[in-house]
């Protein structure tokens, strides 16, 4: 059992509260994953810089690690602008024109990549969504929209780097989050391996995030990317999914994983448990309603729900 949520505001303002509203919405629904939370943050896109995270460790102050990612980094005639240490993390963000494929399997051979994007940093950590923000202030974040996940660890070590969400490895700004479990994972990891895709963890969850940017990159839209992702993902989900433009959500037709949502002129929020949607709203009914089974949408923050 596990709890996703996600979050997309409207409207010509550069900056929102998403860090807020995603505390507070992982926060209602902690129960469901008390072993680790998750943040995907999205800000408005500079042209030509790109941001990553990575992990540190826990393990000594990092110089190290900083030292040898900053080496790799030059190396690979990408320019630094900025840096900082920031709990767990190394956050840099760098002006680079080359290939982000490439990029990103060379730094993961360096440090562990946590995420690479123009608008998409990711923050995640073993705690509750409380304990995140004061280890990485997350509430402070401006953005357009986000995702969020908090773990109950079923099936790996309560970790880091297996906590959700997870990024498209090799893709910049697709990020997911994922309540359920993926059959067919080995079947459709070994064809996608077969093309050249990486992957860095045995979760179904960044296989999921690895299928979806290797259908947007051929210029499918996140709708119909979605649409086939019902058919060709086997077992139980229900996932939300994340670009620098949209986020998006998927339920497979048996429907044994909750989704709610909540949408109004100002926003889309959606999440495992209404709880969490009452977060965003103390003391306000809330018109509300279930995605059926074996359906999925897309919102942009300048369109309804298609």
């Amino acid at each position: 059992m596990c709890g996703i949520a996600g979050i997309m505001y409207r409207g010509e303002h550069a900056a929102f509260e998403t860090g807020d509203a995603l505390i507070r919405m992982l926060d209602g629904c902690q129960h469901r994953g008390p072993d680790s939370t998750g943040f995907a943050l999205y800000s408005p896109a500079e042209s030509g810089r790109l941001k990553l995270r990575f992990f540190l460790g826990d393990n000594g102050d990092g110089t190290a690690a900083v030292a040898a990612i900053r080496e790799r980094l030059t190396a690979l005639d990408a320019q630094i602008e900025e840096e900082a240490q920031i709990g767990h993390n190394y956050q840099v963000t760098i002006a680079y024109d080359g290939d982000v494929q490439h990029l990103s399997y060379e730094m993961e051979h360096t440090a562990r990549v946590i995420s690479i994007g123009v608008s998409l940093e990711i923050v995640k950590d073993v705690g509750s969504a409380l304990e995140l923000d004061q280890r990485y202030n997350v509430r402070s974040f401006r953005g357009t929209h986000g995702l969020g996940h908090v773990r109950l660890a079923t099936e790996s070590e309560v970790r880091p780097d297996a906590s959700h969400p997870f990024w498209a490895t090799g893709f910049a700004d697709v990020a997911i989050v994922h309540n359920g479990q993926i059959t067919n994972y080995w079947k459709m990891r070994r064809r996608l391996q077969q093309r050249g895709f990486e992957f860095t963890t045995d979760n179904d969850s960044e296989l999921i995030a690895v299928y979806l940017a290797d259908k947007l990159a051929q210029d499918i839209t996140l709708q119909d990317c979605l649409a086939s992702s019902i058919d060709d993902l086997d077992g139980t989900f229900s996932f939300l999914v994340s670009t620098k433009d949209e986020i998006g959500y998927a339920k497979d037709r048996l429907a044994a994983k909750p989704m709610i949502l909540y949408q109004d002129e100002n926003l889309v929020a959606v999440a495992s448990e209404e709880v969490s949607l009452n977060r965003l709203f103390p003391g306000r009914a809330l018109d509300t309603r279930e995605p059926a089974p074996g359906t999925y949408a897309t919102w942009s923050r300048s369109t309804s729900l298609s």
